[in-house]
Parts: structure tokens; C-alpha cells; sequence
């Protein structure tokens, strides 16, 4: 447990509920702090490569192989610096282990830059949500600044309605991010982008009006500014929305250069899990693209099933990594595969910029329409094939039923 924030409240408060939210917080602090010190670019790291981060699948054990950072500064255009003390972290944990794991030591990454980390079990009982709140509430009303990982998140809608801050800031929660902000051009309900289409069930309707008071609340006014701090392509950003630009300056300050194998990697996704894409097609899937292209590792997401990972490595052989960072900071530290191997997901947007300046391939496959599952969102299709089509830096490759 660390420590409180001051009587004075932070200047800012952030709230994250993933290891990748948590990520971009730090990224984006990072870039705030050296918006206002120089101009030039984030130097590369000149430190050689830490371990794999990679933990065996069972145990959940891995080490940290964290190189020393080198220094450097970048633009971001924002000059209003955030310093450790001004900010205070507060992750509402969630119960899933694997996600609690990775949190605890993107934690430790965020006391090591100097700011503060508030834990808290947001989800550990009944009484949980009104004990989080309830202590919350003081710092939010004195908070000058809200950042949050997740403007979708019922959570944080909540925290929404009690703050008075005038600059509220959403940092990247993967693709969803992209979702997050047509939502808002459009003047929609917030709704995750692969439950649109079927009907509000009665927790839906219930908090409808906290919700609409969250998208009010994210959206510009005279007495409010709004940013969205982002690696995703974003098109349709809403009047007075300030978007900045997420290079991955700190991962790359922090971490690598990293040791390139010459096989290919693969990462997972949770498709499965979330209900749309068939688990049969998706295990053919991967059985197809790692034969094809060489891969030997698969780096599991960290919401897939054990059942699940344990049929990929008996009907595949490909090894299985519970990585216990995202997989940006795996990647970077190294070692990682000449290609990495990808279907569409964050990472296609991510990795080549964490990534910048190797040799290392990312590779996108489409998911066949053949492969959803019938409870998918009708946008599933759509929605996947844009993650796909505006990646940068990458190569797409034929769907897997052609290979």
C-alpha cells in the first residue's frame, strides 16, 4: 500500500483499472514534464537488452530486467508539466489475477518515476465500491486534473459526477480509444464497441443517466478542457478536443535497445473471450499462421483462459508466455522475435512505435468473417478491419484461411 496523497490534494489524479492504462498515464506524464524542458527529441537508449519479462504460464514468476533510463526530452506541445509529487495514481484493482499481477508491477515502475500509487480494491465485495468512493471523494473535489485509462468504465463515470476539475484527460485504453471518441463526435452513448447492437440490459438502463452525465462531463466547454492522449489514428475528434500524440518516449527511454531472435512471435487476443470470434476457428487460426511464418512463441493476453492456453500449446507446440508487463515493455526489453505476428489488436499501433529504430516486422492478419461468432457485434467486422487498415508501419497479411 503506498503512501496517501498530501492534505493539499494532488494536482493530479489519475485512474487506471489495466496495466496498459497505467502505461500510457506514465507515457503521458512523461511527456508533460519534458513538453517544457526541450524541443529535441527522446534520445534512443544505449543500454543493451534486459531479460524477456516472459513467466511460465502456471507459476505466473518472472524478473524485471530493467535497464537503467537515459535521459532525454521530447515535445508534446503541452507545457504544463506534471511532476511525481503533483501526481497521484489510484488503480481500482480488479479481481482477474493476471491483470492484478501485471498492475502490482506497473506500480512499482510508477514509484520508481517518483509518483505516488494508491491501491485500491475496487471490486473486493459488496460494500467495496462505496469504501472506494467514499475515501475518494475528498481528493477528487480538490483535484485540478483527472486523467483517466477508461472513459467507458461505469467506475470511473461515477468518479466523473463528483469531481470539480476543469481539465479532464483520457489516455489510451487501446483501440477502444478510437471508439471512445466517434462515440463523443457523434453525441452517442458511451458503449463498448463490441456490445453495440443488442439491447440495454437493466444495469444499462439503471446507469444510463451517470453515464450521460460522464459524456457531458467529457465533452468541452468554456469551463472545461478535454484531451485525448493517444497512439491510435483519430479522425473525428470532436470540436475542442485537444488530441496529443503518444510516441512511447518513455518505453523507449526506459527500456532496450532489445535482442532480436531470428523466429517469430505471436501474440494473443481475447476475442474468444469477449464473444466474437469462434474458439475452434480462432485455435485453427493460430495453428496456421505459427506454421506458416516460423513462430514459436505465443504471448498470451492477459484475459485469456487457461483452458484455452493449455489446448493452443497441446494442438500447436508453440510455447505459452504470461508476459508480466505489457507487451510493449516485453518487447522492448527484449529478447523478442524478428516478426512479430498480430491479429487486430492494440499492439499493430503500439509495437511499432515502442519498436522504432530496430528491425523488428509487425504483422497484422485479418480476422475472416467466417470466424465471428453469432452473438458478435454487427460493427465487429468493421470495427476490426479499421484497427487493421489504419495501422502504421506494419504488414498485412492475407487472411489465415487463404495460407
Amino acid at each position: 500500500m503506498s503512501p496517501r496523497a498530501g492534505s493539499a490534494g494532488p494536482h493530479t489524479l489519475a485512474f487506471v483499472e489495466s496495466p496498459v492504462q497505467l502505461l500510457n498515464v506514465l507515457e503521458w506524464a512523461h511527456a508533460h514534464a519534458h513538453s517544457a524542458t526541450a524541443p529535441s527529441a527522446v534520445a534512443e537508449p544505449v543500454s543493451g537488452a534486459g531479460s524477456s519479462g516472459a513467466t511460465d504460464p502456471v507459476s505466473g514468476a518472472g524478473s524485471s530486467g530493467v535497464t537503467d533510463p537515459v535521459s532525454g526530452a521530447g515535445s508534446s506541445g503541452i507545457a504544463d508539466p506534471v511532476s511525481g509529487a503533483g501526481l497521484t495514481l489510484v488503480v481500482l484493482s480488479p479481481n482477474d489475477p493476471m491483470t492484478r499481477g501485471q498492475l502490482r508491477r506497473m506500480a512499482e515502475l510508477a514509484r520508481d518515476e517518483g509518483h505516488q500509487v494508491r491501491w485500491e480494491e475496487a471490486r473486493g465485495g459488496t460494500t467495496a465500491p462505496f469504501h472506494t468512493i467514499g475515501g475518494l471523494a475528498p481528493l477528487l473535489r480538490r483535484a485540478r486534473r483527472i486523467v483517466m485509462g477508461d472513459p467507458f468504465s461505469r467506475y470511473v463515470q461515477l468518479l466523473l459526477t463528483i469531481t470539480r476539475a476543469r481539465d479532464l484527460v483520457v489516455v489510451d485504453d487501446g483501440t477502444a480509444t478510437m471508439e471512445f471518441v466517434a462515440q463523443l463526435a457523434r453525441g452517442e452513448r458511451l458503449v463498448r464497441w463490441h456490445r453495440r447492437g443488442g439491447r440495454p440490459g437493466a444495469r444499462d438502463v439503471i446507469f444510463a443517466p451517470v453515464s450521460a452525465s460522464a459524456r457531458r462531463r467529457l465533452t468541452p466547454s468554456n469551463r472545461r478542457t478535454v484531451e485525448v492522449f493517444s497512439s491510435m489514428p483519430i479522425d473525428s475528434a470532436p470540436d475542442g478536443v485537444r488530441v496529443t500524440a503518444n510516441d512511447f518516449s518513455w518505453t523507449r527511454a526506459r527500456f532496450g535497445p532489445p535482442r532480436i531472435t531470428k523466429s517469430a512471435d505471436l501474440v494473443g487476443t481475447s476475442l474468444v473471450e469477449t464473444g466474437v470470434v469462434d474458439p475452434d476457428r480462432y485455435l485453427e487460426a493460430v495453428r496456421a499462421l505459427a506454421k506458416a511464418h516460423g513462430a514459436t512463441r505465443y504471448f498470451a493476453h492477459r484475459r485469456e483462459s487457461t483452458d484455452k492456453l493449455h489446448r493452443l500449446a497441446a494442438e500447436t507446440g508453440l510455447e505459452i508466455v504470461r508476459p508480466d508487463l505489457p507487451l510493449e515493455l516485453i518487447a522492448r526489453r527484449g529478447p523478442i522475435g524478428r516478426t512479430i505476428l498480430s491479429f487486430p489488436s492494440t499492439v499493430v499501433h503500439t509495437l511499432p512505435l515502442a519498436l522504432v529504430g530496430t528491425d523488428v516486422r509487425v504483422a497484422v492478419c485479418d480476422i475472416d468473417p467466417s470466424w465471428l461468432t453469432e452473438n458478435a457485434s454487427p460493427r465487429a467486422q468493421g470495427f476490426l478491419s479499421g484497427v487493421t487498415g489504419t495501422a502504421r508501419d506494419v504488414h498485412r497479411l492475407s487472411s489465415v484461411a487463404a495460407v
